[in-house]
């Protein structure tokens, strides 16, 4: 959320691409930030609506773009105010290709992407707007996060350690039965938060059938 932040208001803002695996959290996080920091969102999925490539296909300019999006969504997209999120725009190079245009003719508009294979995409330069893009990268929770979510106290202990200070041998315990934890739950937000809540191994192994 500080990254976005921080893009948000950086004089130099372009639009930007978050990276990462399926399920890392991209679409809840894009959508929670236009929650806490604009006023509306206009959020296109392009696995979800076919019909929304064709109107990236069908014009190039970020005027004729926002114009339909609008009307598409029922609100007048404002500059500053109004966050546009491109969806699994992986599905869709034109969408991907016209953030270009937005930053050369309409940068004023806020414009956000994901998608779960961008990766493929973005190893290629000549598929995306080099130069034209910020590029922020979003990955599974880390152990030190996960202690945050599941023993809050035990994080706190966690992160007052130093790197060559000997560790208790009660408080040892405690991290490596944690650390087997982790290896065996991992770090995606959803099964992490499944556990967290129900300690229940079969809503864990639902949740992880989404990866």
């Amino acid at each position: 959320m500080k990254n976005l932040k921080a893009w948000k208001e950086a004089p130099d803002r372009k639009p930007l691409i978050l990276k990462g695996a399926r399920q890392v959290g991209k679409t809840w996080l894009m959508k929670e930030f236009a929650r806490q920091e604009y006023m509306d969102m206009v959020y296109c999925n392009f696995d979800e609506d076919a019909s929304l490539g064709e109107l990236f296909e069908r014009t190039k300019a970020p005027g004729r773009l926002l114009e339909q999006l609008g009307l598409i969504n029922g609100l007048k997209i404002k500059p500053g105010k109004t966050l546009i999120i491109l969806d699994e725009v992986q599905e869709c190079p034109a969408a991907l290709n016209s953030l270009k245009y937005f930053h050369e003719q309409a940068n004023e508009y806020h414009v956000m992407a994901a998608g779960s294979l961008l990766g493929t995409y973005l190893a290629e330069p000549k598929s995306y707007p080099v130069g034209q893009v910020n590029l922020l990268s979003v990955y599974p929770l880390t152990f030190s996060e996960f202690l945050r979510a599941m023993e809050p106290t035990l994080a706190k202990m966690y992160a007052s350690l130093h790197p060559h200070e000997e560790i208790p041998a009660a408080f040892h315990e405690r991290l490596l039965e944690a650390w087997r934890t982790y290896l065996i739950v991992g770090g995606m937000p959803e099964c992490v938060s499944s556990w967290a809540e129900h300690r229940d191994a079969g809503r864990w192994r639902l949740s992880r059938r989404n990866f």
